[in-house]
Parts: structure tokens; C-alpha cells; sequence
């Protein structure tokens, strides 16, 4: 783990870039902390978003919020052609949805982004301590979630939805769904334009633990309501202790 600049910490938070080698690819991060933390201790791993980074609102948002009120750190990684992966930065969205979408249709990158997730919390434990993990993704975050949570026994709980059998990796999350066997809370938007309705409950269905529940709203893919994205730091942090 290479770290990136000097720590930036506010109000009690600290937040430190990282690099991270994986199979001869840079993996760009982000770690946060509580400012006053030696230990890394429970941790939550953030996935964002499609045409988005690993500093969205939402994961910013998400990853101060773990750290101040329930002293969870966070740590968030941009996915393949995102973000600082991207030598424009990733700032372009439309730009980042197009080539995304190109690079699915020509390969697989699934294994590579459980790869680098599981690169980034190996180093970040080997620097400074283990404690269990959460996740959290949605959208693209649970392409990438599904498969890394039924790889990577150290998922103690997840948030995930906005997606469903569907998509570029969908017959692969159709096969790792049923080895997610941690607690789960499921988000959908009813009326969402991009992952048909059906598609997101067929996922929840097949997802293997019991202990998981489903929250539904009406609204587009974009609006889940604020209340319930201020709730996912509190519920992952319940099933960390």
C-alpha cells in the first residue's frame, strides 16, 4: 500500500489516498478513519456507483457519517475505468458510462474488481490491523458487491441493490447470489427506468442468507430517499459491534 499525498482530517475524521497494487494494475483509494484511530478496526469497503468514483457524494457521505457516529473506518476503491483510473480523472460521466459499457462488452472485469478489493483490504489490514468488514454498494457497487461478498468470507453484512439479474455480469451474479450468506439489506426503487423491477427482486430472491430484508420506494433509480441512505451507516455498524 502506497499512500497518496498527506492525510487531510475534519471534524474528526481523517482521510488518506492510497495506491494499491493488483496483478500489475493501480488501484486507486481512499481511506477514512477516526482522526485519533492507530488501528484500522471495523471497516466498511464502499462501492460506487456506474460513471461515478470513489469520492461521490454518496460515499463520502456514507464513509464520514460510518466514521463520526459509530467509529467504523471506510475504505472505497475507483472501478475499472473510473475515477483515477481514467487519466482525465473520471469527470466526464457520460465519457465513463460510454467506455465502461464498451469495455463489459469486451471482457469480463468482474474477477479483476474482486481482485482489487480484496488487494486493497489485505493491505489495509496488513498496515494497521483487522477487524471484521461490511459492505455497501449500489447500482454498479452490487455488480461488483455480489461476487466479491460470496468470495471474501470476511463480509460480515451488506447493503446493496438498485440492480438485479441483469446486466453485463448478470448470469454471474445469478450464480454467486446464493453464496451471499451474510445479513443483507436490500434497497429498490419501484419505478426505477434502468434495472426492470423484476430483475432487482430476482436477485434479492436468490441472494442465500435468510437474515435479509427488502426496502422499496417509489422513484426513479437516482432517488432513493436520503433517509434511507443515512440509514446504511447505522445498520452496518449494528452487525459490527
Amino acid at each position: 500500500m502506497e499512500w497518496i499525498g498527506a492525510a487531510v482530517s475534519s471534524q474528526g475524521v481523517r482521510e488518506q489516498r492510497f495506491d494499491v497494487d493488483c496483478e500489475g494494475r493501480r488501484v486507486p483509494g481512499i481511506l477514512w478513519m477516526p482522526a485519533d484511530a492507530t488501528e484500522l478496526g471495523p471497516v466498511a469497503l464502499l462501492g460506487h456507483g456506474g460513471s461515478l468514483h470513489k469520492r461521490a457524494d454518496y460515499i463520502l457521505a456514507t464513509a464520514r457519517r460510518l466514521v463520526r457516529h459509530h467509529a467504523v473506518s471506510a475504505i472505497a476503491i475507483d472501478g475499472p475505468g473510473h475515477g483515477d483510473r481514467r487519466a482525465d480523472g473520471g469527470t466526464d460521466r457520460e465519457r465513463v458510462r460510454s467506455d465502461f459499457e464498451g469495455a463489459w462488452k469486451a471482457t469480463d472485469v468482474t474477477d479483476q474488481m474482486v481482485a482489487d478489493w480484496r488487494a486493497a483490504l489485505d493491505a489495509a489490514q496488513a498496515a494497521l490491523g483487522e477487524g471484521p468488514v461490511a459492505y455497501f454498494g449500489l447500482s454498479m457497487g452490487t455488480m461488483m458487491g455480489v461476487p466479491l461478498i460470496a468470495a471474501e468470507a470476511r463480509v460480515r453484512v451488506a447493503v446493496l441493490g438498485l440492480m438485479g439479474i441483469w446486466g453485463p455480469n448478470g448470469g454471474r451474479m445469478a450464480e454467486d447470489a446464493p453464496r451471499v450468506l451474510c445479513p443483507v439489506r436490500f434497497l429498490a426503487q419501484w419505478d426505477d427506468e434502468i434495472v426492470p423491477r423484476e430483475r432487482a427482486l430476482e436477485l434479492f430472491d436468490r441472494l442465500g442468507t435468510r437474515q435479509k430484508s427488502l426496502r422499496a420506494h417509489p422513484g426513479r433509480h437516482v432517488e432513493v430517499p436520503p433517509d434511507e441512505m443515512r440509514a446504511v451507516a447505522a445498520f452496518l455498524a449494528s452487525h459490527l459491534g
